[in-house]
């Protein structure tokens, strides 16, 4: 039986005020792709981030549609196998503009996979859905000193013994102040530091800010300043922290290039979110080409709702990374989906399939 997919766009709010260097969100909308076969259906989110994503204009609602009107008249079958490599390869030759919007393509290959799966939001069989739990960090959200030192204190509390922070939005003494009191603090913890400046840290400033930061030991520091500036490749060489490529990675869009980049860089860490890197197939490139070069990553979602979270939390159990991933964003919507998705200690953990709550699609 051919496959059919439509979608709904849901409108998540924010339980609490969301600042990010991009300004503050109280609400984030998200398209609900259902692609049934018979009487089963396979769901995939489509979350394009603002401010980030290249492909959400005023028309990415008109594409979208078009997008799957295209994938329906080709009236196709479901690939056999329900292997990732396949289930992209089938995608892009359907569709072969799909990779210039990577939010669809990657709800397009979750939903494929999940239909492949029986429809209960099962992606990948693997050790996650078994029980087997992910680490992940504690994000720290921008916002005045006192509340951030009260984030901090609470996520301590709740057993995170890996934090990551923004830095570069507030004044920079009192970003070093907020580092200084929890080394001080919670000296006799070891908490792992990660600081994320969003492309925030001047060219003439950042070596001294980076050997500022550095004496607080810091783990690691996302994208210190802006992607596409040749000062990186000096940075990753001879910066006091580790340097992860964040924004950098975006846009790229091919094997060739992706290996260009990290060769020509060579950074400590990548760090991946499917819905702005082309999907699990293209995150599934980085990765190789990153592991080849002795560079390591993790992944991170990009504020989707329990739907795409929960599909990246199952990719990333397919490897073998012991490293805490950010994927700790399942309690920022009030009104999110209900899953069996639940973080304790640190970890991020899955119950089973029988707890999802419904998706309205009237």
């Amino acid at each position: 039986m051919p496959l059919h997919a439509s979608f709904v766009k849901k409108t998540f709010h924010f339980g609490f005020r969301a600042k990010t260097s991009r300004g503050l969100m109280n609400e984030r909308d998200s398209w609900m792709i259902k692609i049934q076969e018979g009487n089963i259906f396979g769901w995939g989110e489509v979350a394009p981030l603002p401010g980030l994503s290249h492909e959400l204009d005023e028309d990415f609602e008109t594409n979208l549609k078009r997008l799957l009107d295209h994938f329906n008249a080709e009236k196709l079958n479901l690939p056999a196998g329900n292997d990732l490599e396949l289930v992209n390869k089938t995608l892009v030759e359907c569709i072969p503009e799909l990779p210039q919007f990577p939010s669809i393509l990657f709800a397009l290959e979750m939903a494929l996979l999940d239909l492949g799966h029986g429809g209960k939001k099962i992606i990948f069989k693997n050790s996650f859905v078994e029980g087997h739990p992910i680490p992940i960090n504690g994000l720290i959200w921008m916002s005045g000193m006192d509340m951030m030192l009260q984030q901090i204190e609470i996520k301590i509390q709740e057993g995170f013994d890996c934090l990551k922070l923004k830095v570069g939005g507030l004044d920079f003494e009192k970003e070093c102040d907020i580092l200084q009191y929890i080394r001080r603090k919670y000296f006799k913890m070891n908490i792992t530091l990660r600081l994320d400046a969003n492309g925030a840290f001047k060219e003439e400033e950042v070596m001294y800010k980076l050997h500022e930061l550095a004496k607080f030991d810091i783990h690691s520091i996302e994208q210190p300043i802006k992607p596409g500036n040749a000062l990186m490749a000096d940075l990753c060489k001879n910066s006091p922290i580790p340097i992860a490529l964040d924004e950098e990675l975006i846009g790229i869009t091919n094997e060739e290039a992706r290996r260009s980049l990290l060769n020509t860089i060579q950074p400590q860490f990548i760090i991946l979110k499917p819905s702005l890197h082309e999907g699990l197939s293209n995150s599934q490139q980085w990765i190789e080409i990153a592991e080849k070069l002795g560079i390591g990553w993790w992944m991170t979602s990009a504020l989707e709702s329990n739907i795409g979270l929960n599909a990246i939390a199952q990719f990333t159990s397919e490897y073998q990374n012991e490293l805490p991933q950010g994927l700790g964003t399942g309690k920022i919507y009030e009104d999110n989906i209900s899953s069996p998705l639940s973080v304790k200690k640190g970890n991020l953990s899955y119950s089973g399939p029988d707890e999802w709550g419904i998706i309205d699609f009237n």
